[in-house]
């Protein structure tokens, strides 16, 4: 049974085509991976599905009464509200039938025979509701959810406004998974998870009753959670069966063959064409040649795919530092409030190391304050006089200036050739060049960002969750950069995989919080 058919959409942003007469369904139980290179277009096909877009063309048609729940990338939480309060709006039709329920109880004592009978028929019914659907044990379930994604750790009476932004992403996340609703949508879940809680998410959607879509550039977690993929590349949506590894396999094949079709027709059109050209002219063969252009006229081309241009990063080293590159003393991180006990710690010149641990621990206030940026709870931190630092932030606001604008305001002496090799050597093309930044997908301002530290020489690369929105290709490539680079990087990550083999240390937050983890 289809749940959601997706008939001939067509969608662009001006002259930007996104995706052209895309067909999807989505069946009962199924749970499928979205996937594509970035910029390909997968947030605007959630957008279009959930109403937030509507197609140039085609059609949406969802079956009737299904309820869908959609994390992407941009939700909001409301300020004020605790993280229990927001957990708790969830259930909001529970608690809404509750007072119906406590409404009907006051009422009872104002009245007699039928109307009696009927509000205590209405009271039985509402009861059963809850109990069926587990309304009294709500308070277990948060608590077990909140535990599994990380946000006991935070304190679920804690402030919303008072989160960072990852552990704002957790709080939309254990809230969806709450309302257990028929159809997830999910935009990159595991983008501010740890280990721990990618597992406990992993188990989840594995056991999930319902169907899901997730967009995820996390290979071995789609590998282990989806048993349908759809691929989108140049506009198009094209549908396989299994895992992650078996559409690679499957894409392989199926581009193989085009590429050995492409070349037989070449070959065809060229001796076609050989003909009509020799013998087109003369009578005795010319009826012969005018059917051979009838088979050409006739013949449906094969195209092949246009490349992606892929990206390509390289970090310049600058002068060398002193054999420190940053000393703390003592050092308690937080704002406010200690999140650590005294750490004292040492970078020494070309050491590459990757800060590991669960959420809200300080990894980024870390980060930040080693850089000067925010000033420690106590102790001092010393940079070396001659240390030049890249930074890539986190979390960055996307503006209106073009991606092209963006690399000339900080580097006002480059030519716009030279903006716009840059920018391609980054896997962008001209359409994403000229693109506002706040348009751009996530992996798209990912590579504009990177692209920056590329064109300024350093000798302390600092890297916080680099790898959130970037495709595969991106990633392999940013691998092979920070391998390649001759100098100290320091490096925040929830993806060992990317960064194992990278690094000379790793460093664990967890064993300098006072937080109990």
């Amino acid at each position: 049974m289809s749940i959601l058919t997706v008939s001939h959409v067509t969608h662009g942003f001006g002259a930007r085509q996104i995706l052209k007469d895309a067909s999807f369904r989505l069946l009962k139980g199924e749970h499928v991976g979205l996937v594509g290179a970035n910029g390909e277009g997968k947030t605007t096909f959630l957008d279009i599905i959930t109403g937030k877009r509507s197609p140039d063309e085609g059609t949406v048609e969802w079956c009737s009464h299904i309820t869908t729940g959609y994390l992407d990338q941009f939700s909001v939480l409301e300020k004020g509200k605790t993280i229990r309060d927001i957990l708790r709006g969830a259930f909001a039709p529970m608690y809404a039938l509750e007072q119906e329920m406590l409404s009907q109880y006051d009422r009872m004592g104002d009245c007699a025979g039928a109307e009696l009978e009927k509000l205590m028929a209405d009271v039985g019914e509402i009861q059963e509701i809850l109990e069926r659907s587990g309304f009294y044990v709500l308070d277990s379930r948060i608590e077990e959810y909140a535990g599994g994604l990380g946000l006991g750790d935070i304190g679920l009476d804690r402030d919303v406004s008072e989160l960072s932004g990852g552990q704002r992403a957790k709080v939309l996340l254990t809230k969806l998974l709450l309302e257990n609703p028929m159809i997830l949508i999910l935009d990159e879940p595991t983008n501010f998870l740890d280990e721990n809680h990618i597992a406990w998410l992993k188990r989840f959607l594995q056991n999930y009753e319902n169907a899901f879509i997730l967009v995820s550039h996390d290979v071995p977690f789609l590998n282990d959670v989806v048993n349908v993929i759809y691929h989108v590349e140049n506009t198009v949506l094209t549908r396989y069966s299994g895992n992650y590894e078996q559409f690679q396999e499957l894409y392989e094949v199926k581009k193989r063959q085009l590429e050995q079709a492409y070349e037989k027709q070449q070959k065809e059109i060229a001796q076609l064409e050989d003909f009509v050209a020799r013998n087109k002219a003369r009578a005795a063969t010319a009826t012969l040649a005018r059917s051979r252009q009838k088979r050409l006229d006739k013949m449906e081309i094969i195209e092949l795919d246009r490349e992606k241009p892929k990206p390509t990063f390289s970090f310049s080293p600058a002068r060398t530092p002193s054999r420190e590159v940053v000393t703390a003393k003592n050092l308690v991180l937080g704002y406010g409030e200690p999140l650590t006990r005294p750490v004292s710690i040492i970078v020494e010149r070309n050491q590459k190391i990757a800060i590991r641990g669960v959420n809200g621990l300080g990894k980024s206030t870390l980060l930040k304050t080693l850089l000067g940026l925010i000033p420690p709870v106590s102790g001092a931190v010393e940079l070396d006089q001659f240390a030049e630092v890249g930074y890539f932030e986190q979390e960055e606001r996307g503006n209106d200036h073009t991606a092209l604008e963006e690399i000339w305001n900080e580097f006002p002496g480059m030519s716009n050739g030279e903006v716009r090799s840059a920018l391609a050597k980054c896997g962008l093309t001209t359409e994403h060049i000229t693109t506002q930044m706040r348009v751009l997908s996530g992996g798209e301002n990912a590579k504009v960002r990177l692209c920056k530290l590329m064109l300024r020489p350093m000798n302390l690369l600092v890297l916080d969750e680099p790898t959130n929105h970037l495709d595969v290709e991106a990633k392999e490539a940013l691998r092979t950069a920070i391998r390649n680079y001759k100098g100290t990087l320091l490096l925040v990550s929830h993806e060992p995989e990317f960064y194992s083999d990278l690094v000379t240390q790793i460093w664990n937050a967890e064993d300098w919080t006072t937080k109990l983890i």
